[in-house]
């Protein structure tokens, strides 16, 4: 296999890899509550408000219960995780333009890591204002980092490309 096969295949792997981690992410934001309730039961199965906890499961157990009192008083505020998900997927089918020609829409990826890289700011400024715990920060940022690791792959395969097919 030569260079150019092994590049390409790399990149459609990696920008595949990219491509479900935003659908994947994206299908999270709508069963917000089915999904906080498995967990808090997954880590905390006898949780007590009296008994002492560890602060992961102190704010899931909160994040819980303010989730359940707003799907009873104000169930349409989820309507904005639906938006969400939407912008996750429609993010995802962006990069098939990367899948279909990496090297005519590599700016892609530089708006892939731009964003990524923009998820840090974003979390801790927003984060403080909404009185989110810093450590929890640091989770959401991971999400930015993780997603900026094979982006920077793709970019870097999608140039070495670009100046091979620029020297034929």
């Amino acid at each position: 296999m030569n260079r150019e096969q092994v590049l390409r295949r790399r990149l459609k792997l990696l920008t595949w890899f990219f491509i479900i981690g935003l659908v994947l992410s994206g299908a999270t934001a709508m069963p917000l509550q089915m999904e906080l309730n498995w967990l808090v039961k997954t880590i905390a199965p006898n949780y007590s408000d009296g008994q002492q906890n560890t602060l992961l499961v102190t704010w899931l157990v909160k994040v819980q219960q303010a989730l359940q009192e707003t799907g009873q008083k104000f169930p349409f505020l989820f309507y904005g995780t639906d938006w969400l998900a939407f912008g996750h997927y429609m993010i995802a089918l962006s990069f098939v333009g990367a899948l279909r020609d990496p090297v005519r829409n590599r700016w892609l990826y530089d708006f892939g890591l731009i964003a990524c890289v923009l998820v840090i700011p974003f979390a801790f400024i927003c984060g403080a204002v909404r009185g989110i715990p810093i450590w929890w920060g640091f989770i959401d940022c991971s999400f930015g980092v993780f997603g900026f690791i094979p982006l920077w792959f793709c970019r870097s395969a999608a140039k070495e490309l670009e100046a091979s097919e620029a020297k034929k």
